[in-house]
């Protein structure tokens, strides 16, 4: 789902409010969640998720393409952990439809 697609199901759920509000509303609350990640800290959604910072310590990898080894750098990373509910949503469509893995 895109941005757009979001803002228009909520629109379609918030009749009284003008698609630029809630646009506005959307893009307000993405902006202070990049700002919290940018600052470290943890989200939570209830029933949805948590998304944290995770710290990657510097390595060697190869280069699948030429076998060479190159130097990665330590780095910070995203890293999302869903809530129980979306857990048991998302299991609960894999066995609807038979995916395996």
């Amino acid at each position: 789902m895109t941005k757009s697609e979001l803002i228009s199901a909520l629109n379609k759920k918030l009749p009284t409010l003008q698609y630029m509000e809630v646009e506005s509303a959307v893009n307000c609350m993405l902006e202070q969640m990049a700002n919290a990640m940018v600052e470290g800290e943890r989200i939570e959604i209830r029933d949805f998720g948590s998304f944290s910072t995770r710290q990657r310590s510097s390595r060697l990898a190869r280069n699948p393409k030429t076998g060479e080894s190159v130097h990665l750098p330590a780095k910070t990373v995203m890293h999302f952990k869903p809530g129980k509910q979306m857990r048991d949503r998302v299991d609960a469509e894999r066995n609807q439809y038979e995916i395996t893995d």
